[in-house]
């Protein structure tokens, strides 16, 4: 399918007409268990399929985490393959959490598998990391920007450990997380209403002085619910910041599964919620 129309412009939009969430596919043993299933590739595809069934026509944009699709080797991936697919028919955008990250021609591979019109796992987001320095990013930029979609780079985790590193400061006493954010900002500089590169800012972070006004493109916070923030703590990290925020949730709507109308109803709950937060 050709994308005529950029990434960015197309989340706005998204979030305009169904609300500002996102709702990961994260199917661990727990959840699959939880729901009565198995954790083999039909349990996977029962469990993905009744998320994409209930969310698609729903909410703004879905995040299948590829992990859990490759644990289950060829099969797990077919069936990443169709949850793909059936969230592009069912109206709602895909942000395919992989994280990649790699330098040259291994970078135009990933940007290949996953941002082009061909590939069969074509999203319209891919989660990417930095951490090689920014320009390795480069190939993925270039296939994205041409593509029509768009990527979200990793500045500001949850986890602990991560603070060793973004929190560093470099010869310009930035921190590593601001540099990101300034050169996303960079890229996105100019576009209207918003660019197509975001970041990833976890919700959980509280205070952290980083500058997000000149970001001008999507914000994916995850943490929502089971990771321990709430929507006010929105309030807080992203008062300065000028871009669509996409907060992300997972287990706080999943775990409410498998019913379709349970699904539904807990994620219209959260996008309510973020709604009166943001307000």
């Amino acid at each position: 399918m050709t994308i005529t129309e950029p990434f960015g412009h197309r989340l706005v939009a998204a979030i305009d007409a169904r609300g500002p969430l996102c709702v990961g596919i994260d199917p661990h043993p727990g959840l699959l268990q939880a729901w009565d299933l198995p954790d083999d590739a039909g349990g996977l595809e029962r469990f993905a399929m009744t998320v994409v069934e209930a969310l698609g026509p729903t909410v703004a944009v879905i995040k299948p985490q590829s992990a859990f699709f490759e644990a289950h080797g060829a099969a797990g991936i077919a069936v990443l393959e169709e949850v793909l697919t059936s969230c592009r028919e069912a109206g709602a955008l895909s942000i395919l959490d992989g994280k990649r990250g790699d330098i040259g021609s291994t970078m135009a591979a990933y940007a290949a598998a996953y941002l082009t019109n061909e590939a069969p796992l074509a999203a319209d987001a891919l989660t990417v990391s930095p951490y090689l320095g920014f320009g390795s990013l480069l190939p993925t930029v270039d296939v994205a920007l041409a593509e029509g979609r768009g990527l979200f780079v990793l500045a500001l985790t949850s986890n602990p450990e991560g603070q060793q590193v973004q929190h560093a400061l470099g010869q310009d006493e930035k921190t590593v997380a601001q540099s990101i954010i300034d050169q996303v900002g960079a890229l996105n500089a100019g576009d209207d209403p918003i660019g197509s590169i975001g970041l990833v800012v976890g919700a959980t972070i509280g205070r952290t002085g980083v500058d997000l006004s000149g970001v001008n493109g999507p914000m994916l916070a995850p943490g929502l619910g089971a990771q321990g923030a709430t929507a006010q703590d929105l309030r807080t990290i992203f008062a300065d910041a000028h871009g669509a925020l996409l907060p992300s949730t997972s287990r706080q709507v999943l775990g409410v599964g498998p019913s379709v109308t349970r699904l539904r109803d807990a994620a219209a709950k959260v996008i309510d919620e973020v709604r009166a937060a943001l307000s």
